[in-house]
């Protein structure tokens, strides 16, 4: 890198990228500063419509950058340096893409003289993101910056969401450049249903006996969900949620039959093996929503498959599909709820919901501290529109079966299992809805893989509660090593630290809880404070899942 100082009036390459940011609508960027991109921080420091969040690890930055495309539908952003950072912000981009959300990852990368010689930190980045994200590119010429901007957003936000990643050589974004304009905001194209689709669609149902839809994913917001939720009441069909797509309609809806993945209602499990006829809008059927590809298998032998996505790459990609409509989320939901030709109303929906609202009573499990008695009282504390971030582990199981998620956003949690998501989540929905209460939950062994971000949290005032389920394990694995390996305990064993001392020591508020009761104290006090708010919930490794799975079952006690 040259040394010599640039003058802040300097019209270099990094200030017309921050420049194509805005026009895009870029209004946050998230960051672990390098010196392979300091024209882009010095072009930051001159744009107050652009909220620089410094973060403390580039796993974190990607987290929350993650959260933020899934919450605006707009891809989030987030900058890293090169070789560690690149590495480290990888795990972002693996979420994104198996999550369908829009994410751009800038990376600063080795001056262009010095590439492919193994230069410091140098990594080949087009090879690493290749089988990661849906584009790779690198901006050599400071000339094309508005191109390969507009690109990056299009590629992420059309078809299925993804991550696109940018590579931006260090002495490129130096070079002076004049007279060269940032090109349009890049607007999702909303392709429509087609009309003939649509009629063989309804003519489906209306022969259809025991009908289920399976929704969430790729391109579902508010319209979509709002119209399909219209759509299902109207006709009395039972909607379940993809795996971790709990918000896609409210679960207060009488068609609401719950969500499918790790530890469903058996009722709904049930209920899909029955199944004439499965709509799938916007979901892939991935591994977790089909238990494996067993609940719906590929070729799904007696059941009819209509499938509704909005790119077409995935209609047909893994299941024999009866019937694929590529479309819009939000364009076919309108339509079929706009449907002249009226189908004849189920009772199913109605029974499907009665029995989700069976599964997702809370009941005493015995404990001394009782998640699923904990996960009521934050029912009967906390808003409504509370949005809930988690990241993996068994711990989420007892949100995932008894939270009721009514808000959109209202679930923020990977779909890839990743650890370490829900405290990063959190920050980045505390930045996006700061009149909203959010809850980040996580394990023992969870949160720390990015429990640092509590950092981040206290610099930039986020209100939020993290609670962090201490059961000295990582369970889920622990879980299935006593399945298999039953009373041979190896590697899963955690010593902690006093999480509730961390958080103090971070500049918040930290209280451990042992009991139930003290649950309920604890939670109404923070409930009465602002800021960065921890419970440190000391839990028995015995109940192991919200499914009421324990450890002596699974050893045959």
């Amino acid at each position: 890198m040259n040394g010599k100082p640039l003058s802040n009036t300097a019209p270099h390459a990094g200030r017309l990228l921050v420049d194509c940011l805005l026009e895009q609508g870029v209004d946050r960027v998230f960051t672990v500063p390098g010196e392979s991109f300091l024209a882009v921080l010095d072009a930051l420091h001159d744009s107050p419509r652009i909220e620089t969040v410094i973060c403390r690890q580039e796993g974190g930055a990607a987290y929350m950058a993650c959260a933020d495309g899934a919450m605006t539908g707009r891809p989030g952003v987030c900058m890293v340096t090169r070789g560690p950072g690149a590495t480290n912000a990888s795990i972002g981009v693996h979420v994104a893409m198996q999550d369908s959300i829009p994410l751009v990852l800038f990376v600063g990368d080795v001056d262009r003289p010095l590439r492919d010689r193994e230069a410091f930190q140098e990594v080949d980045l087009a090879a690493m993101f290749a089988p990661l994200a849906k584009s790779v590119a690198r901006i050599d010429d400071p000339r094309r910056i508005p191109e390969y901007i507009a690109r990056a957003w299009s590629i992420a936000i059309s078809g299925r969401p993804g991550p696109v990643v940018l590579m931006l050589p260090e002495d490129m974004l130096l070079e002076a450049v004049t007279g060269i304009a940032p090109r349009p905001a890049v607007v999702r194209p909303a392709q429509a249903a087609c009309p003939d689709a649509m009629a063989t669609l309804m003519r489906l149902l209306e022969d259809a006996a025991a009908p289920i839809a399976i929704v969430g994913g790729a391109g579902w917001d508010a319209k979509a969900r709002h119209y399909f939720q219209v759509f299902a009441e109207r006709l009395g069909l039972p909607v379940a949620a993809a795996f971790r797509r709990q918000d896609a309609i409210p679960n207060s809806s009488p068609a609401w039959a719950g969500q499918l993945g790790y530890g469903p209602s058996p009722a709904l499990v049930r209920r899909v093996k029955e199944a004439d006829l499965v709509l799938v809008v916007g979901a892939r059927l991935g591994e977790a929503t089909t238990d494996g590809y067993t609940l719906i298998t590929p070729e799904h032998p007696g059941q009819t498959l209509i499938h509704v996505h909005p790119d077409p790459q995935e209609l047909g990609r893994v299941y024999r599909t009866d019937l694929a409509i590529c479309a819009d989320m939000a364009e076919f939901a309108e339509a079929a709820t706009l449907w002249e030709d009226e189908v004849v109303p189920f009772d199913a929906g109605a029974q499907a919901h009665r029995e989700w609202l069976d599964w997702s009573t809370p009941q005493a499990t015995g404990a001394q501290l009782d998640l699923a008695l904990c996960v009521r009282a934050m029912r009967e504390t906390l808003p409504g529109d509370t949005l809930i971030c988690n990241g993996a582990g068994n711990f989420s199981g007892w949100w995932h079966r008894f939270w009721p998620y009514e808000a959109y956003p209202g679930q923020l949690a990977p779909t890839n299992g990743s650890m370490g998501y829900g405290i990063p989540a959190a920050v980045a929905a505390a930045r996006r809805f700061p009149e909203r209460m959010v809850v980040a939950l996580a394990g023992d062994g969870d949160f720390l893989m990015n429990g640092q971000e509590l950092a981040t949290a206290v610099q930039y005032g986020c209100n939020l509660i993290a609670l962090v389920i201490d059961n000295g394990a990582y369970g889920t694995i622990r879980m299935h090593q006593e399945r298999t390996f039953p009373g041979r305990v190896s590697g899963t064993t955690l010593h902690n630290p006093d999480f509730a001392a961390l958080a103090r020591a971070y500049g918040g508020w930290g209280e451990r809880v042992e009991t139930t009761e003290q649950f309920v104290a604890a939670l109404t006090e923070a409930r009465q404070r602002s800021g960065l708010r921890l419970l440190h919930l000391v839990t028995d490794l015995e109940h192991l899942a919200a499914t009421g799975l324990t450890l002596s079952a699974l050893r045959g006690g």
